[in-house]
């Protein structure tokens, strides 16, 4: 690492405290930075794994057929029907699948195919979904995307059951109007909530939300982990507090402290929290408290991601953030993807600290 420290301060995650209006919200529901350039033909599909290329082939001629008009009745027909007339054709496709397989890549790619302009189609989480929601109200909503071709559901996770019968309401409604859907998610939409809740009005409407979907199946393992070194051990505070002094644009702040600050600002606004930041510098890395926080974490870890910005750390390695009960229970596939998504980005610290 270079001795040569700027004279300015780090910045500090835990000093901002965003606003983010409704408006903004809507208009930056477009695939994130880490997801501009990405095509179906950037997706490198593994050969042992015949359901990546698969998957492929069914979004080019997914996002082929959103070239029509935007109408009710003419989108349903188009549908996955063999027969034209076929009103039960779902509206969407579901990509199931493990972390690190590429299904944001395949997702974002769809959302680039597809002959619509970017104001007439919408890519966002699951959680930026239902966030959008609560800014504008649930009428609003349909009524602002159900003008879209095409509606991106990344990380399509249920983590209650209000969100169960929003989410399934609110997609009735924008199918009804036309709108195609597309979601990614690590759990098959007939399974969503499994482990989680178990009540049966819950199931029924979780049942009821699966059939919008065409369901893919995309195996195989984490890309982040193919041939790619070991995540390089947490660093010492010192090095840490030094690197965020010599990097521009970096942040510094202690992780106990910053989880206590993400309780305070709403997980809508984790992207506008981490905006011009260009390294995260964290010190005192150790196990998340409890499962409220852990799920925060999970959040901003994935904007992070989102936006490709490196996270150099002291204390403890990612990979024992999460105690095994939590790994074990109805989260354990958000808290994999977070380690999975934070290795990779302490990979990419690596270069600020050898500079």
């Amino acid at each position: 690492m270079s001795d040569t420290v700027r004279e300015a301060t780090p910045l500090s995650l835990c000093a901002r405290e965003p606003f983010v209006p409704a408006d903004r919200l809507v208009a930056e529901m477009v695939p994130p930075p880490r997801f501009d350039s990405v095509r179906f033909d950037t997706y490198v599909p593994d050969p042992a794994q015949p359901s990546q290329a698969e998957a492929v082939c069914v979004l080019s001629g997914f996002a082929g057929g959103l070239g029509g008009a935007h109408a009710s009745g003419a989108g349903r027909r188009r549908w996955f029907a063999r027969k034209p007339a076929a009103p039960a054709a779902p509206r969407g496709v579901y990509l199931d699948g493990g972390y690190g397989v590429g299904k944001t890549h395949l997702l974002a790619s769809l959302w680039h195919a597809t002959p619509a302009a970017p104001s007439l189609k919408a890519f966002g989480t699951f959680v930026e979904l239902t966030n959008l929601v609560g800014a504008l109200g649930f009428q609003e909503t349909v009524r602002t995307l159900s003008g879209h071709r095409l509606l991106c559901i990344d990380e399509f996770e249920l983590d209650d059951p209000g969100d169960t019968v929003l989410v399934s309401t609110l997609l009735g409604k924008l199918v009804e109007a036309g709108v195609a859907l597309a979601a990614t998610s690590n759990t098959l939409p007939g399974k969503l909530g499994e482990g989680r809740f178990a009540a049966a009005d819950f199931l029924r409407e979780i049942q009821g939300l699966s059939a919008h979907f065409r369901p893919l199946r995309i195996d195989g393992e984490d890309y982040r982990h193919r041939g790619l070194p070991e995540a390089p051990a947490p660093y010492s505070d010192e090095v840490v507090a030094k690197t965020a002094y010599a990097a521009d644009g970096a942040s510094l702040d202690d992780f106990p402290q910053l989880l206590e600050h993400l309780a305070k600002v709403h997980p809508s606004r984790y992207g506008a929290l981490t905006e011009g930041v260009r390294a995260v510098c964290l010190t005192d890395v150790r196990p998340v408290p409890d499962q409220s926080t852990a799920l925060r974490l999970v959040v901003l870890a994935d904007r992070l991601y989102d936006r490709e910005v490196p996270v150099l750390a002291s204390g403890l390695p990612f990979d024992r953030l999460f105690s095994e009960e939590m790994l074990n229970g109805g989260y354990r596939k958000k808290y994999f993807r977070a380690i999975s998504r934070l290795t990779a980005l302490a990979r990419d610290a690596k270069s600020l600290v050898d500079q």
